[in-house]
């Protein structure tokens, strides 16, 4: 078996490598800088220790330009006299950055099917209530046709207890039959 040294993450969202420990940590350097992306746009974050008794305003924001090379121009510039690794690990950032922009713009260009997700569990569920409406509605129309050749054989008498649209159909159907066996 071979040793390895786990890595802890670094939580905080202004972390430039992504890793928990003393150089890298945003919290524990009073001077610090990363490069963070906003809706497809590239900032360089400072931290300087002037602005440490407002928190709110802790963090110079500057916008990167789209073009590669002038954008890390600007980091240089702005970064000249910070120590090495923090710009370096801001350059590396940025380029991690400016890639998977590059390659989202690229699935975006491609027309590719998009997959939707099926829910079998409701299709079952809604097959099921389909068949099961199916049966009732079958049930219905054959009581409907009984009651009907009972009316018709006069099984009932004269009084009927029937409700008003359900007569007038019978009353339409009748008289149809009565047209169609009086033109034949």
């Amino acid at each position: 078996k071979q040793w390895y040294q786990r890595r802890v993450r670094g939580k905080n969202e202004y972390n430039v490598t992504g890793l928990c420990n003393r150089q890298s940590c945003p919290l524990a350097n009073s001077k610090y800088a990363t490069i963070r992306e906003e809706k497809g746009v590239c900032y360089l974050y400072m931290k300087v220790i002037e602005r440490a008794h407002t928190p709110k305003e802790m963090w110079e924001k500057i916008k990167l330009p789209r073009n590669y090379e002038k954008a890390l121009e600007i980091i240089d510039k702005h970064l000249i006299y910070w120590p090495k690794f923090t710009v370096h690990k801001c350059k590396q950032r940025y380029t991690k950055i400016v890639q998977y922009l590059i390659r989202m713009r690229k699935l975006r260009k491609k027309n590719t099917k998009k997959l939707v997700s099926r829910d079998l569990k409701m299709e079952k569920r809604e097959s099921r209530r389909e068949a099961k409406a199916l049966a009732a509605a079958q049930l219905d129309q054959s009581i409907e046709k009984e009651l009907l050749e009972r009316l018709k054989k006069g099984t009932y008498g004269d009084i009927y207890n029937i409700h008003k649209d359900v007569f007038e159909k019978l009353v339409d159907e009748v008289e149809e039959e009565e047209e169609e066996e009086e033109s034949e």
